[in-house]
């Protein structure tokens, strides 16, 4: 595939987790979370959004969230299971990125606040006025941020993306 072909990445927060006596990576998600994560999968299809390759944060709360999304969504990725998106700042989710190869067309992350918020922030050079006035009121469980991206995904770095759509389940 060339790298000239445009691209996607679309971040997901995690859904709401619960707070029982457990570590914080093994957290699962809460009520709210079970039913949020599937809206996000139904929101994801309806804008077509098909993903080659999703990275997913190695966290209880990110795999239930994934496992709900996925079984909305018109074809299931390869997904990677990464340790390092586990409460990541946008430095680092970038590094990931820049590791995926360039045969992926849309790649989907699934992580944590703040670093699924201020990588977009970062990464959005460029912003849909209204996708940009409703990320900036917060990136809440469940939101998925999209951003469009031309080039090498070794070559993403911030400012190098266009923040296009933002959603939330309780908007």
């Amino acid at each position: 595939m060339s790298v000239d072909v445009p691209r996607s990445i679309v971040l997901l927060r995690h859904a709401k987790a619960d707070w029982p006596q457990v570590a914080d990576h093994e957290r699962p998600l809460a009520e709210r979370g079970r039913l949020d994560a599937p809206a996000a999968g139904e929101w994801l299809a309806g804008q077509g959004i098909t993903p080659q390759l999703t990275l997913c944060s190695t966290a209880t709360r990110t795999r239930e969230t994934w496992k709900l999304v996925v079984s909305h969504l018109p074809q299931r990725p390869k997904t990677v299971y990464e340790e390092r998106l586990y409460e990541a700042p946008p430095g680092q989710i970038i590094e990931v990125i820049n590791e995926v190869a360039d045969e992926v067309r849309d790649l989907l992350i699934i992580g944590h606040n703040p670093g699924m918020q201020s990588v977009a922030d970062v990464l959005a050079g460029a912003a849909d006025q209204e996708a940009q006035e409703r990320m900036a009121r917060g990136f809440p469980t469940a939101a998925v941020a999209i951003l469009r991206y031309t080039g090498s995904w070794k070559s993403v770095q911030p400012g190098s993306a266009e923040l296009t759509h933002f959603w939330s389940p309780h908007e």
